[in-house]
């Protein structure tokens, strides 16, 4: 008996290419966003993280589906789950990234899974991206979306996997008071409409969080600066994977422990509810 083809299985192996400018002000705009919780870098380097701002998905405003992103996804598959969630990944740093670089970026559709979660049907899509300049490759990412069904009012909002409360010993943290000016500006220098980073009544009234969402770049973003700083340079790999939904306005802390070579890293709530892990690795 033949075996049935893998959902989507003509998607995985597409291949897109985009180019984007990292521009004095597209730096300024980041810094300002994320400082003083940003990692020293060589003059004329690009803060880390700057890269998940560049090459957005840019749709007219009638291509636009209810919750902000593009309605037809772009380049991606049309998997049957509406909800779209960032939910981690990996990267490797092979060369910094400067201000007025002109990158171009590859992107290949990795793999396309379904799976039953807690929160019912999820479809995981895996994008490797290779963002090089004219020097030659500066970032390899795979890239992991999740899709998941249309919220109910008894919802919950885990991403993909269950999220720990322990309590945890750090070498150094982070506490961010999160509030939605930080998500909004953080939603524009990415060019990222989901409406759940800056429309309360659509966050908490179709979708039902339990306020604005934080962006998963965006403490992605201040996870990898942190493990900068512990390493003591870029880390030269990178992996992050979201646990649970971070909400506006609760008090995020970024923390980090050394284990053995590595780096491990996440974010937590007042309450000690985990909401990214992270690790970094030098080597």
């Amino acid at each position: 008996m033949e075996e049935a083809p893998k959902p989507f299985s003509e998607w995985i192996g597409r291949r897109t290419e985009s180019v984007d400018l990292i521009t004095d002000r597209l730096a300024q705009s980041f810094r300002a966003i994320f400082e003083p919780h940003l990692a020293p870098l060589a003059e004329g380097d690009a803060p880390l993280g700057i890269h998940w701002c560049l090459s957005p998905a840019i749709a007219p405003m009638a291509a636009l589906g209810e919750d902000g992103h593009p309605a037809k996804n772009l380049h991606l598959p049309p998997v049957p789950s509406p909800r779209r969630m960032w939910a981690g990944g990996a990267i490797e740093h092979h060369d910094a990234l400067r201000v007025g670089d002109q990158t171009r970026r590859v992107s290949t559709i990795g793999d396309i899974n379904r799976k039953i979660g807690r929160s019912g049907e999820l479809w995981f899509v895996t994008v490797n991206h290779d963002y090089e300049t004219r020097r030659g490759l500066a970032i390899r990412e795979r890239h992991e979306i999740v899709y998941r069904e249309a919220a109910r009012p008894s919802s919950t909002p885990v991403v993909a996997h269950d999220a720990p409360t322990d309590a945890r010993p750090r070498d150094r943290s982070w506490t961010i008071a999160m509030p939605p000016t930080l998500l909004f500006r953080y939603s524009a220098v990415s060019f990222n409409g989901h409406r759940i980073h800056y429309d309360h009544p659509y966050a908490t009234g179709v979708e039902f969080y339990d306020g604005l969402v934080v962006h998963g770049p965006l403490q992605a973003t201040l996870l990898l600066n942190l493990a900068s700083i512990q390493l003591g340079a870029p880390p030269r790999r990178f992996s992050c994977r979201g646990l649970v939904a971070a909400i506006a306005g609760k008090a995020l802390e970024v923390c980090a422990a050394a284990t053995g070579d590595d780096i491990s890293l996440w974010t937590q709530g007042p309450g000690g509810t985990i909401h990214m892990e992270a690790k970094a690795s030098g080597a």
